[in-house]
């Protein structure tokens, strides 16, 4: 678990970043550099993953990469570390750029705050994921198997990806 402590976005508050198509950074708006504590400078042209919380599972990241690699935007929660250590959670937004031809040049992601029951949910499953991942012989064994457990799930409940995450949502909103 993160040794830091938790940060909070502000309802209006919307994080921006735009990376070039292996994911190294091009863009972060002020929002992000607040929160996550980085310069623009300390920022641009690093690997997005400099934000990444050990606490959200690999498998995530997958879907993630998986979904946009094919022109498809996605929805996910992410937990995501700051330059200290601390950690915030956002709902994000993830789509492809594409240029004039279609091609895919780059990703563009914006995220926000979201709602404490839902993160209380995405955090008994991500703890439920990273254990199959650290449980495995290996990295790519761990992958492999906590794909298979969100698979599981996903279609258990008859969903996509998208609509499990936002069934999550309703769930909640229903309570």
């Amino acid at each position: 678990m993160s040794a830091g402590k938790e940060r909070f976005l502000a309802r209006e508050d919307i994080i921006v970043s735009k990376t070039d198509i292996k994911g190294y950074i091009t863009y972060a708006n002020r929002v992000f550099l607040d929160i996550a504590d980085y310069t623009e400078d300390e920022v641009l042209g690093k690997p997005h993953n400099v934000i990444r919380d050990p606490d959200t599972p690999r498998v995530i990241f997958k879907a993630l990469w998986d979904a946009i690699a094919k022109g498809d935007e996605i929805f996910t929660y992410v937990k995501n570390a700051t330059k200290n250590g601390d950690y915030y959670w956002v709902l994000a937004h993830v789509t492809p750029t594409l240029d004039k031809n279609g091609q895919i040049i780059g990703y563009h992601s914006n995220r926000r705050a979201p709602d404490r029951p839902v993160i209380d949910e995405m955090t008994r499953l991500f703890a439920e994921l990273r254990a199959i991942e650290q449980g495995a012989v290996d990295r790519k064994a761990g992958l492999i198997a906590s794909e298979q457990a969100l698979q599981a799930k996903i279609a258990s409940a008859g969903q996509t990806f998208d609509q499990f995450i936002f069934s999550t949502i309703n769930r909640r909103a229903a309570a």
